[in-house]
């Protein structure tokens, strides 16, 4: 048994786009540290379910907490001002700018000048945090670069350095594997354990059941909207997965309680 706290829970969640169903009162609860895989086939729910803990979408009914605190999300901003970041597949960097533009993008730190009368850009600051949040990952790369010089893994790690820079304490993957050669798998992989060791939460979205397996400390499996299962890693194997993930099982053979 979990001796952790909770730290995020979303308790039966509806959601629908007009006439469809997203998602079904879908419980789901991440805790402090752990890697929480979120797997199911296309459309099972899992991205519209991230949305609405990441402010993006609003769910129709159901509760969110927050260090057991019940909250509402009107925008992105609200949820990441919790500490909750979603990393996209395309990982929502601009191009055109250099490492430590991007970690700061937004939120770009300002110092006063001129006796107070000006604000500029603190690019001394920016410099260093984004060399501090880089380093805690043990990814080396200079943050002069522009990212279109970057490779799509170090993308990936600038993607997740920004969601560092501010003191995340939960970042949701959205399939993060899937722009990545395979060589750049297990590293990102290794970034995915380096959070954990900062006691930093993950909700991994993945398809590849040989990656959630090789850092998931728990699973929870959607179908059709709905919870299917809830297992701690190691409990099925992975066939056991993907066939609950094509067909179902009866609701007696859903986990639930101490996990």
């Amino acid at each position: 048994m979990y001796a952790r706290p909770t730290l995020v829970e979303l308790s039966n969640i509806w959601k629908s786009f007009g006439a469809v169903r997203a998602l079904r009162g879908v419980s789901f609860d991440v805790r402090p540290g752990e890697t929480h895989a979120l797997v199911g086939d296309n459309g099972a729910g899992k991205t519209t379910l991230m949305k609405i803990l990441s402010g993006v979408y609003r769910p129709d009914r159901g509760e969110i907490t927050v260090a057991g605190e019940k909250v509402s999300f009107s925008r992105p901003r609200d949820s990441r001002d919790l500490g909750i970041e979603m990393i996209y597949q395309d990982f929502a960097l601009a191009e055109n700018l250099d490492i430590r533009s991007n970690i700061f993008l937004g939120r770009e730190r300002r110092r006063k000048t001129m006796g107070g009368l000006l604000r500029v850009l603190d690019n001394r600051y920016m410099d260093t945090e984004t060399r501090r949040v880089l380093a805690s990952l043990d990814v080396d790369i200079d943050p002069g670069l522009k990212v279109r010089r970057l490779s799509a893994g170090q993308r990936q790690a600038v993607a997740i350095g920004r969601a560092l820079a501010f003191d995340a304490k939960l970042v949701i993957m959205d399939e993060p594997t899937a722009n990545l050669a395979i060589g750049k798998v297990e590293k990102l992989l290794e970034l995915t354990e380096r959070l954990r060791d900062l006691g930093i939460a993950v909700i991994l979205i993945s398809h590849r059941m040989d990656e959630v397996f090789s850092v998931a400390d728990r699973l929870t499996v959607l179908r059709q909207g709905q919870v299917v299962g809830r297992f701690r890693s190691g409990e099925l194997s992975e066939s056991r997965i993907s066939n609950l993930i094509a067909r179902g099982l009866p609701d007696p053979m859903v986990r639930r309680g101490d996990l």
